[in-house]
């Protein structure tokens, strides 16, 4: 056996017999829950929270067979949408205590100087201009709530390294989600409202599959890159969001949290 999948085998994700959980009554909306990573979120945290979930999808709809969950469908295109999604939330579950942002794109993959400027405006639009208007229509209703709350938006490890030649605009925007994460912290505090974010590496909820069109021979050279020598697994940036909702995380704010595997050492 190779030495690194003895490495891979040590590192092998094994799921804790416990889950973090956030308050009952909590009223959680996640756009993008029909992701990878929305697959794993939606039911963690109803499963072991008391709460109510609004689902957020496109066009690929998710059974999710739980009372707690309030399916959401809708096309974000503009300011107006955004808003309109909250607000229906809202209506639905008697308020909004979390907003989760898990939507993103890659809209071309060819080098940036071949991009034009509709693929570099959707690109951007997508990844940075929608989870600042979720955002900031989540952080009215929060404040005129008065009782405090909780938004997590994706960015990703890679912007810190800006990005490769073939995913730029998407790592310029998420470069952008951490200057909005402060900003928003900085506005949200005196109300207690929290906002953070996840910087994750690479992980294997699909994203590469779908907008990359990656083989699983791809993914597992991939995970040869990371040094622990694996992908993560959605379950582990879950969990992570999860502790980041919960009144554990009420002193962080205004901070990205890796999850890397050790990745860009």
């Amino acid at each position: 056996m190779s030495n690194s999948k003895k490495i891979a085998g040590r590192n092998a994700f094994r799921r804790p017999d416990w889950n973090p959980r956030v308050p009952d009554g909590f009223r959680l909306l996640v756009i993008g829950a029909s992701g990878g990573l929305g697959r794993a979120l939606v039911p963690m945290v109803t499963q072991n929270s008391d709460c109510i979930v609004g689902g957020h999808y496109n066009s690929h709809a998710v059974e999710w067979n739980d009372d707690k969950v309030l399916p959401l469908q809708k096309t974000l295109a503009a300011e107006a949408d955004c808003v309109e999604l909250v607000e229906e939330f809202a209506g639905q579950a008697g308020g909004i205590d979390g907003l989760v942002v898990l939507s993103g794109r890659l809209t071309a993959t060819a080098h940036w100087d071949e991009l034009n400027d509709e693929e570099w405006q959707l690109d951007v639009h997508d990844n940075l201009n929608i989870p600042f208007f979720l955002s900031r229509a989540a952080l009215r209703k929060m404040k005129g709530q008065q009782t405090g709350g909780r938004i997590i938006l994706n960015g990703t490890e890679s912007a810190l390294h800006g990005g490769s030649p073939h995913s730029f605009p998407y790592a310029v925007a998420k470069r952008g989600i951490e200057a909005m994460v402060q900003g928003l912290a900085r506005e949200g505090a005196p109300w207690a409202v929290t906002a953070n974010g996840v910087r994750l590496g690479y992980f294997r909820s699909g994203f590469h599959q779908r907008w990359l069109g990656r083989t699983e021979k791809d993914l597992e050279e991939r995970a040869e890159l990371v040094p622990v020598k694996r992908g993560g697994e959605p379950e582990e940036a879950a969990a992570l969001i999860i502790y980041l909702l919960s009144d554990w995380a009420g002193f962080i704010t205004g901070q990205m949290v890796a999850a890397t595997g050790g990745d860009w050492l």
